[in-house]
């Protein structure tokens, strides 16, 4: 389907005015939910800026999300999914207009038992861990934005989390459970999708499948002491991050390794961190289980580090401030505060060889790459880690050079600067993901322009039909 945007724009009026008992938003706030943090890219930031939605509609109720599909289908208008928008590659940015569909208001806990919980897709990842851990059970991974981050968003946009150092990114089997997914028709259908097929519609921008319900894995809540240690070398720093990564007796949620000068920019951004590592130095940001403190302070003797921050659970709770939100991508944030030339890049190393290969790198590319690392469990559950570099930004040319670079050195990389699914973490065009769009969204409403396979449907099918191409096994409408 092709859009004319003034057409859109007109139906889209229309379906105000037809949908009145719906909080509807058609004023200035239209332009800031149309955005998410895609200026993180110097790329995106010049090639989307100008997109805007024509209405925000936010439903509380399965009923009135029901009422907005089945006319939008009817009328042939595109919807966007949206959570709070703390996303980076503009994955809920609406390309040809329409209505943005935010669901920060279907936001109930359905239920919890032991380990598990069940939740409507518009839950914040901080209140849905508030009712939980009164269960003794907290999320397996959130990420640095989980005051504000819907279990949706991160489901449908994002990668893993402070905790994936223990149970892996997001898709890493028994993570997700299920998934209740409503089709894009006039009649719209609800389908209750069962792990693996569930993952079809994970980390796809919200592209093949409208999701209402997500059923996670939990894990055992534990009070988190969070400390900081610095080191001289960054050899000794990363060293240490692995091994305390690795270490089976610390439990852990979080060892994020910060090199030189990137503390420095953290104390230049935020008050709270001011003086609390050492200038010029490489600190190790960790969350480690208060009953863990006196192995975890072994291992930073052994390795030469100092702890220049310190903070139990109840300290964190009564000061509401986590060293969580400095890492992942809020470090990009607070990065940029200081110096607007840094964008990023996304990695991924193989387990093994990945301390020695972030040596190298960083010994190929010196000032211009500064080094963050994630500490995290692989899908198949060995130790390694994620970058989240920061690039000081020059060329979108040498960009592309820099992201070849780390993957001539056998780094993965996953594209942030990019908006179609297939050019980012996906890599490539994923015929199950595009059979999943073709049963829930048949007319291609879904945030369209963000699914190249989409294009590539009608082969897709024809293959599939004559035997040339295996599809996963979908429950059928």
């Amino acid at each position: 389907m092709t859009f004319d945007n003034s057409i859109t724009r007109q139906r889209t009026a229309a379906l105000v005015q037809a949908l009145p008992a719906l909080e509807w938003i058609t004023d200035a706030r239209v332009e800031r939910l149309s955005q998410d943090f895609y200026w993180f890219s110097p790329v995106l930031k010049r090639q989307l800026s100008e997109l805007r939605a024509d209405a925000v509609v936010r439903p509380k109720t399965e009923d009135e999300i029901r009422a907005v599909v089945a006319a939008c289908a009817a009328a042939g208008v595109p919807i966007t999914a949206r959570g709070s928008g703390t996303g980076n590659y503009g994955q809920c940015m609406p390309l040809h207009g329409g209505v943005i569909l935010d669901l920060s208001a279907y936001n109930r806990l359905l239920w919890v038992k032991p380990g598990v919980a069940r939740a409507q897709a518009g839950i914040r990842m901080m209140e849905m861990d508030r009712q939980t851990q009164g269960e003794g059970f907290e999320l397996r991974c959130v990420p640095s934005t989980f005051r504000s981050a819907t279990l949706g968003g991160l489901y449908g946009g994002g990668f893993g989390g402070v905790g994936s150092i223990n149970f892996g990114p997001l898709a890493s089997t028994g993570n997700v459970l299920g998934v209740r997914a409503m089709s894009i028709e006039p009649a719209p259908r609800v389908v209750e999708l069962r792990a693996p097929e569930a993952l079809l519609l994970h980390h796809v921008y919200g592209t093949n499948g409208l999701v209402l319900e997500l059923e996670v894995g939990l894990a055992p809540a534990h009070p988190w002491l969070e400390a900081i240690v610095c080191f001289d070398s960054f050899d000794a720093a990363i060293e240490f991050a692995d091994a305390l990564a690795a270490a089976p007796g610390v439990v852990k949620k979080c060892v994020t390794l910060m090199a030189a000068p990137i503390p420095d920019l953290l104390m230049a951004a935020v008050p709270m961190l001011a003086g609390q590592m050492v200038a010029a130095g490489h600190a190790v940001f960790v969350l480690v289980a208060e009953f863990s403190e006196q192995p975890f302070l072994q291992m930073v003797a052994e390795f030469g580090g100092g702890v220049t921050y310190r903070k139990t659970a109840d300290e964190v709770k009564k000061s509401n401030r986590t060293i969580v939100e400095f890492t992942w991508n809020h470090t990009t944030l607070h990065a940029m505060k200081v110096d607007k030339g840094l964008t990023y890049i996304q990695s991924g190393y193989p387990a093994g060889p990945h301390v020695q290969l972030a040596k190298d790198l960083r010994r190929a590319l010196g000032d211009e790459v500064l080094v963050h690392l994630e500490f995290i469990r692989s899908k198949e559950g060995a130790m390694t880690c994620s970058g989240l570099q920061l690039v000081r930004f020059s060329t979108e040319e040498r960009l592309d050079q820099i992201m070849q670079i780390h993957r001539d050195h056998g780094v993965y990389i996953a594209n942030p600067h990019v908006y179609i699914v297939e050019d980012g973490k996906q890599g490539q065009v994923n015929p199950d993901v595009v059979a999943t769009k073709k049963r829930f969204d048949p007319l291609g409403l879904l945030n369209p322009g963000k699914l190249r396979g989409w294009e590539q449907r009608d082969q897709i099918m024809a293959d599939a039909a004559a035997g040339r191409l295996a599809l996963s096994t979908l429950p059928s409408f």
